[in-house]
């Protein structure tokens, strides 16, 4: 266990971890003990875990108090989507207005990380995605703003792994992970040139053919 985590950090990590990477399944039930002894914890740690995940929506607790993760539906899929192509534009427009240096520091560096996002991608290529849009939204100077934006984010991390695995081959291939690259891209010099207009529209585009979208597709043929 990393000596910078708590117990109860490290717990919610790992537990989290599991859920996204999709080794715990939707719908399946959190072997607590198990995985309490897996990780050299007692069960304390692991339910303040269950406790935050519950919150944020990757966790659902059944009448007989059984943890089991959170199941996956287009519909919560198509209307996060709603909800974020309506705010992420308005959050780019308020930092292309008051960011300040460390602000763009923060974004660049942001940029910087980034790697190509591929069907066989791991979880932390997209956690440095999300630092991204992180740092923008953090640049918006609006706390309320940026809570709202990381809970969606919480929502949506395991669609945008549906999203990437229900690609084929060829679907993130050079051309398009060049094309998400210049909208990142884009995305950080409206803001830099402190253009609200076009920070809001390059991000809208980039939104709208986001992995969430692709997962309510796939969810979609799956019910169908």
């Amino acid at each position: 266990m990393p000596g910078i985590l708590t117990k109860n950090d490290y717990a919610y990590t790992e537990l989290r971890s599991r859920i996204l990477s999709g080794e715990l399944a939707a719908g399946a039930v959190i072997p607590q003990g198990e995985l309490a002894h897996q990780l050299g914890l007692s069960t304390t740690p692991l339910r303040e875990a269950i406790r935050r995940l519950t919150s944020e929506g990757l966790v659902e607790l059944s009448a007989h108090r059984d943890a089991r993760v959170a199941g996956l539906s287009a519909g919560e899929a198509k209307h996060l989507h709603e909800v974020r192509e309506r705010i992420d534009p308005f959050a780019a427009a308020l930092a292309a207005e008051r960011r300040n240096p460390q602000d763009l520091a923060d974004i660049e560096r942001a940029l910087d990380n980034l790697v190509a996002i591929r069907a066989d991608s791991s979880v932390e290529a997209l956690l440095n995605h999300r630092e991204f849009h992180r740092a923008v939204y953090r640049a918006s100077g609006n706390d309320v703003l940026v809570d709202i934006l990381e809970r969606l984010w919480d929502k949506a991390d395991r669609y945008r792994l549906v999203g990437l695995r229900a690609g084929g081959p060829d679907e993130r291939g050079d051309e398009v992970v060049a094309r998400v690259d210049s909208e990142h891209r884009a995305i950080f010099t409206a803001v830099a040139d402190g253009d609200p207009v076009e920070a809001e529209l390059v991000t809208r585009m980039h939104i709208r053919s986001s992995l969430v979208r692709r997962a309510i597709s796939a969810l979609e043929d799956a019910d169908a």
